[in-house]
């Protein structure tokens, strides 16, 4: 198959992150947009196929691949399943993989746009704990980036609500009355 292919190679990684932070713009990153998902499922659809299955951790130990590493498991995985379960199936995943880059400093040898995607795991868990720390690094780390307020918005959230509402129907979860009213009322919905 196709996929036994795919190596961690130098190439696959500079590949990611400059598809991410060169060819793209920050507009497009946070939206829905077919043409961009359809894009990323052609150029790394396998590469993300290699990273879920651990056929890519030797980058988790490099500091500029374990972003690209990231960029495909947090954010290529929300485009390439939008609107299905698999979406978020690699968010624990994905988080230990930003806690032990974190855990290296990583983060601190890359400029603030890129060192944002080190911490977007922790924004996008379901979890109070994890947003409480998702809205320290982004106070102590990058206090006057427009990211703050968002991390603020998505820790309220599951303090409120234990979860992301508006991702009940994807996984298949009952809403509460609560959460219904929420959504209705414009509730976060990215």
């Amino acid at each position: 198959m196709i996929k036994n292919f795919i190596r961690p190679t130098n190439a696959n990684g500079d590949a990611v992150l400059y598809f991410w932070f060169e060819e793209t713009k920050p507009y497009q990153w946070f939206r829905r947009d077919d043409a961009f998902d359809k894009a990323i499922k052609t150029r790394f659809g396998a590469l993300h196929d290699a990273a879920k299955e651990g056929r890519l951790n030797v980058w988790r130990a490099h500091p500029v691949y374990s972003l690209s590493l990231i960029l495909i498991l947090d954010q290529f995985s929300r485009n390439l399943y939008r609107d299905t379960p698999k979406a978020f199936a690699q968010d624990d995943q994905v988080l230990a993989i930003a806690r032990e880059a974190l855990t290296r400093r990583f983060d601190h040898l890359v400029n603030d746009q890129r060192r944002a995607f080190f911490y977007m795991p922790f924004m996008h868990a379901e979890d109070r704990n994890v947003q409480e720390e998702c809205v320290a690094l982004f106070k102590a780390q990058l206090p006057r980036t427009n990211n703050l307020p968002f991390a603020i918005e998505h820790r309220d959230i599951v303090k409120r609500f234990g979860r992301f509402p508006h991702r009940n129907k994807t996984l298949g979860r009952k809403s509460t009355p609560e959460e219904i009213a929420f959504l209705k009322a414009g509730g976060f919905n990215p």
